[in-house]
């Protein structure tokens, strides 16, 4: 098996694209959530709560409508985190890319949703007036690996990941995978999401969504005893992932090395997760990785601030690493940002391990007695000399992720 390592990071959140403006966010502890009068027009959803991605955001002013034209927002996210992590990994406009060395891998919940409603129109009144020859390929659900692989040319594996809440961190564990077993060489990995009010009233409908309309400083709330639901953000990361010896021949600045990755299913219930494989899917990571649970020094939670979500969870990590596990939630910052939020956390909980600096939990104050004992990381930063990391994700469907990374020494 090839090692595996992290040469290139970027992404489009609600905090910016910059770590130096994600980092002072999370260090001056506020979140991104806020009021969205336009959704006033959905009378029957219950929340009025996002994290959508800042104004300033806008496709840079060189990309060729030849190839925007097939991208709704959620390809758009993609392809412009996927371009910041090739110039992080100093592979933009490498020729050797295109040689069929680098893959996708990459994933949404699903794809655009502005051509969905002109497919309505088409069934609702027999017109095609909104359908267009890109309305399709905007909302498929591949459009996102696509439209990565398109816009640079590539030629090697596409591995579609849309499997919901696990999609990014689902494409950087197959990316990972195609790498350490001679597939592929390098990979771009990862996952987006565009904000829209449908994909907000799936949540809702759950009542699974928080409704602390007049407080959005106040929620979403992980593992809190007074949490009333998750918010919905958007947004998009990727990892360039590389074969070592690779990415030492060519002299590349490493971030991290992935190290182990876990994935499984519930086959129980749809929406309701099982703490039991959730458990397993982390022990199958740590068995790729080769390592004993007490070696693992933090773990970045789903954490969605769901009533069964978070009980269910923090039982699985309590029984896979027992009640000292140092352990936070990133979605009390920006939101639950469904496809992306795998390939988000992954990259901030190597920007975090970098640092030996781990964020807490927003909105933490009085843990859920019904959560499992864990060490809540709360209130303030927690300094941690983590060697190995791990980030967990759970999707609809009962699809369990788990990654673990190394800090590169």
């Amino acid at each position: 098996m090839k090692r595996v390592v992290v040469t290139g990071m970027g992404g489009v959140t609600p905090f910016g694209s910059a770590w130096s403006e994600i980092e002072t966010a999370l260090r001056g502890g506020r979140n991104a959530v806020r009021v969205m009068p336009e959704w006033d027009y959905f009378s029957s959803l219950h929340t009025r709560l996002a994290c959508p991605l800042p104004d300033t955001f806008a496709a840079p002013p060189e990309y060729p409508r030849k190839k925007t034209r097939s991208m709704g927002p959620v390809s758009l996210y993609a392809v412009r985190a996927s371009e910041l992590a090739l110039l992080d990994a100093g592979l933009a406009g490498d020729a050797s890319i295109a040689d069929g060395r680098m893959g996708v891998a990459y994933g949404s919940s699903s794809g655009s949703v502005q051509p969905i409603r002109a497919f309505g129109t088409m069934l609702d009144s027999g017109s095609m007036r909104d359908v267009t020859s890109n309305s399709y390929v905007q909302m498929m659900p591949h459009t996102t690996a696509v439209n990565v692989s398109l816009f640079w040319d590539l030629k090697g594996r596409i591995v579609p990941t849309s499997c919901a809440c696990a999609s990014g961190s689902q494409a950087i564990g197959y990316a990972y995978e195609a790498i350490a077993t001679g597939k592929q060489t390098l990979m771009l990995a990862g996952g987006a999401e565009e904000l829209s009010g449908p994909a907000v009233a799936v949540f809702d409908t759950l009542y699974a969504t928080s409704t602390r309309n007049e407080t959005p400083e106040l929620t979403p709330r992980p593992f809190d005893a007074a949490r009333d639901g998750l918010v919905v953000g958007e947004g998009a990361a990727t990892l360039v992932l590389e074969e070592y010896e690779h990415a030492r021949a060519r002299g590349a600045a490493i971030h991290a090395e992935v190290v182990g990755f876990g994935c499984n299913s519930d086959g129980a219930h749809m929406t309701q997760p099982t703490a039991a494989t959730m458990a397993q899917a982390m022990r199958l990571a740590l068995a790729d990785a080769q390592l004993p649970p007490e070696a693992i020094a933090y773990v970045n939670a789903h954490g969605t601030a769901t009533d069964r979500g978070d009980v269910a969870e923090s039982a699985a990590t309590a029984d896979v690493f027992g009640s000292a596990m140092p352990i936070s939630s990133l979605k009390s910052y920006i939101g639950h940002t469904l496809g992306a939020c795998g390939a988000i956390e992954a990259w901030w909980t190597i920007e975090m391990m970098k640092r030996n600096w781990f964020a807490p939990t927003l909105n933490l104050t009085t843990i859920d007695p019904a959560c499992a004992p864990l060490d809540y990381i709360s209130g303030e930063a927690r300094a941690i000399d983590a060697q190995w990391a791990m980030s967990n994700n759970f999707a609809f469907g009962g699809i369990n992720t788990s990654l673990i990374f190394k800090r590169w020494q």
